[in-house]
């Protein structure tokens, strides 16, 4: 007989209540959030407010987005809930405008370099991921073999990025596959402010699953004197445009790295689970020499840390992770364990830039 817990909860007071069901509410309703944002990209409302010049009133909008007019009560609605939280600014006589998040949002805008991020919400907000994150509970109580597939896998017998997503949906590929060039590429422009010491005196770099090369071309061109190869899959390689800035190599980080000082992984670890990060590491030693000749492996991906404001985010991250993947995201002491695990002899953070952070990793 199990032992009876000496535990007994407080019965809560009427105002406890009373909160408890409001935010029981908000948090069964707050899949709207996400959903007014998809729908504020599928109408244009962040490109319709910055083509306005920043700011529009409620008509404004109306006519810019050529809406039925009776539909005005319900978009204000829209806008209301979008201004409260945090996707648009609002004033007291009915103008919004744009914010730092939605201007990620704006159609043919380049932020720094990087490309609208309408693709990334468009993509985790898809009925896939959302059907993938309704099948949890089913998921957890099968009893499956190893290696245990994600939820994504269970539900849609279809792997994201790979040939089989492809079949699946073709249409819905390549939007993922837009997504996660503009969440990769998102942020190199701070990196080579705020790190700018991560690249100094470094002769040749690779950047592992580089993609078309976007990240590297930034690299060479603040730092013209780096050598750099972008390794990814021969389908994303074969489709890479060829300018002579970068030299792109078709292969597989599994198996062998291309040769260089520094070894680049940026925002690659998350998708894959500890062991397989151990291997990719493992060949990322390989190809580089030792720390006392500048050998380093450079890691970009999210540190997860229970006193950052971003904790939160980190750990929706982290469950994204867990329901479209078999990788994960990370705290210090995970990452300090798969290095040294790779072989490694030491690492330290360089700086956390938001949600992620920059790593240093020494043969």
């Amino acid at each position: 007989m199990a032992a009876k817990s000496s535990h007994t909860m407080t019965i809560p007071t009427d105002a406890e209540l009373v909160q408890a069901q409001a935010d029981l509410w908000r948090h069964s309703l707050s899949y709207l959030t996400p959903m007014a944002l998809r729908c504020a990209i599928q109408l244009g409302i962040p490109t319709a407010i910055h083509r306005h010049g920043g700011a529009a009133s409620l008509i404004d909008l109306v006519t810019t987005l050529s809406l039925p007019p009776s539909k005005a009560p319900f978009l204000s609605r829209l806008l209301r809930l979008l201004s409260t939280t945090g996707v648009l600014a609002s004033n007291e006589v009915g103008i919004y405008s744009l914010v730092p998040l939605s201007y990620l949002l704006v159609d043919g805008v380049l932020v720094d370099g990087d490309a609208s991020q309408a693709a990334l919400v468009l993509c985790l907000t898809s009925r896939y991921h959302m059907e993938a994150a309704m099948g949890l509970a089913d998921w957890f109580k099968k009893d499956i073999a190893q290696p245990l597939p994600s939820p994504f896998e269970d539900v849609h017998g279809a792997t994201l990025f790979e040939e089989s997503m492809a079949v699946l949906d073709p249409e819905s590929d390549k939007l993922f596959n837009e997504a996660l060039a503009a969440h990769d590429h998102m942020g190199i422009g701070t990196i080579l402010r705020e790190c700018h010491g991560l690249f100094n005196g470094l002769q040749s770099l690779t950047d592992c699953c580089g993609g078309d090369g976007t990240t590297a071309k930034a690299i060479v061109k603040a730092f013209p004197h780096i050598k750099c190869n972008v390794l990814d899959l021969p389908k994303v390689v074969d489709k890479a445009p060829s300018d002579g800035l970068v030299n792109y190599v078709a292969g597989d980080m599994f198996h062998s790295i291309p040769p260089a000082q520094a070894i680049m992984v940026k925002l690659v670890l998350h998708f894959w689970s500890d062991d397989d990060c151990i291997n990719i590491l493992a060949q990322c030693k390989k190809a580089i020499p030792s720390r006392e000749a500048g050998g380093k492996v450079i890691v970009i991906d999210m540190v997860v840390d229970s006193s950052s404001p971003m904790f939160e985010t980190q750990l929706l991250m982290d469950v994204a992770m867990m329901v479209c993947t078999r990788g994960r995201q990370r705290d210090e002491n995970d990452w300090n364990a798969i290095f040294m695990k790779a072989g490694f002899s030491d690492y330290k953070i360089v700086k956390k830039l938001g949600a992620r952070g920059v790593m240093e990793v020494y043969p």
